[in-house]
């Protein structure tokens, strides 16, 4: 594979193409990390990059081993995973995206949350409730039970009150549904927190430090409510309070005065780990398979005469140029350039005054014979003569 054949044949196309896939790689890194998928997608990735080099380096066997069995993994991942897809399905909803279909707005979940921390707290139950925003938060929490439910008053007392097998654990509010019960967080390890502190503001703590959710932690003996977000704690005296943080944090009330550079910044900052990682898998992925695509490529060649009689000479043009179109795999075609590629043009039959000589792929002269000629423009070149003068 010629690299600096494909790099300096880079185009708009190319780039567009480059940019989209890592863009798509991305969002697909985020949806499914800390699912269940997520290892298999890895797994996807490793065997799709030797089926790629298997296919590059003319391995017969190896391609059609590949070949037979992808068909069978897609199949069957589908229905390992029909859950994880679907989810990613439903975050591409395109209905959702252009506004017509409904969306749950923070009023009609935060009012039943926020009613049921303030009973937990008033009953003296314990408490974790994980609010998730952009990070996904299941690479960090352990264990867990699937649910499905809105995160009301009746929910919350069902799964935290102490007779539950769930109540031992965080829940996770992921759009407005909790979806996940009885997780395990890690704790934090920064000393200087609270000595009066128990395992479950540690946790929350701990889960604060590696991602963007809000935590919300009652505690049973003080009966007092605490949101944590950002690594900073917020004291929570009532109901109304709480919706008013979700809110705001959530849903900022007041629009962001930054700048556009400093948003632009923020933009490439944010997960930029991620961000250069599949960019850089979906550079690999396309250099790989871009010396296989066919490519075409037209170039602007000086003429080169042959054989004119002694006697003759070329009175105009004085410099023909023929334009030609050659099309081939990338590796190929893209090699190619004014410095290997001739056309030389036989003007033996020359003679006083016009003639015209045909111009075919016979007097193109190509580096090699993996590429072929498309077109040639013009297909004839015509030519005045004159004896040249007696000395």
């Amino acid at each position: 594979m010629n690299l600096t054949a494909i790099l300096t044949n880079l185009r708009i196309q190319d780039l567009l193409d480059i940019l989209f896939l890592s863009v798509l790689a991305y969002y697909l890194f985020l949806w499914f990390r800390g699912t269940k998928a997520f290892n298999a997608l890895v797994g996807l990735i490793a065997l799709g990059m030797v089926f790629t080099l298997a296919q590059t380096w003319g391995l017969f066997l190896t391609t059609w081993v590949f070949q037979i069995f992808w068909q069978v993994l897609v199949i069957l991942l589908i229905i390992l995973f029909q859950s994880e897809i679907r989810q990613v399905l439903e975050k591409v909803d395109p209905l959702q995206a252009l506004g017509l279909r409904k969306k749950i707005r923070p009023g009609e979940w935060v009012h039943g949350f926020s009613e049921g921390v303030f009973t937990l707290v008033e009953r003296g139950i314990g408490a974790l409730l994980i609010i998730e925003r952009q990070d996904r938060v299941e690479q960090w929490v352990t264990a867990g039970e699937e649910l499905e439910a809105r995160p009301g008053r009746e929910i919350l007392l069902s799964v935290f009150q102490k007779d539950s097998p769930l109540h031992d654990g965080a829940a996770v509010v992921r759009n407005g549904r909790l979806v996940l019960a009885a997780c395990y967080l890690p704790l934090s390890s920064d000393e200087n927190l609270p000595k009066d502190w128990g395992t479950r503001h540690r946790a929350a703590m701990g889960l604060s430090e590696k991602c963007d959710a809000l935590v919300v932690v009652v505690s049973e003996e003080k009966k007092q409510a605490t949101l944590i977000f950002q690594k900073k704690t917020t004291p929570l005296v009532s109901q109304a309070e709480l919706s008013l943080q979700i809110h705001e944090i959530l849903h900022p009330i007041a629009p962001s005065r930054s700048g556009w550079k400093k948003r632009s910044l923020s933009l490439l900052l944010h997960q930029w780990k991620a961000k250069v990682g599949t960019l850089t898998l979906v550079l690999v992925l396309w250099l790989l398979l871009a010396g296989q695509q066919n490519f075409e490529v037209a170039l602007t060649l000086p003429l080169e005469a042959k054989n004119i009689p002694a006697e003759m000479e070329i009175v105009e043009p004085m410099d023909p140029q023929v334009r030609i179109r050659v099309r081939g795999l990338r590796k190929d075609a893209g090699t190619l350039s004014v410095k290997n590629v001739r056309v030389e043009l036989d003007l033996s039959a020359a003679a006083a005054g016009r003639r015209t000589f045909p111009v075919t792929r016979g007097e193109i002269l190509l580096p090699n014979e993996r590429v072929s000629i498309v077109g040639v423009e013009p297909s004839q070149m015509t030519f005045r003569f004159q004896q040249k003068p007696s000395t």
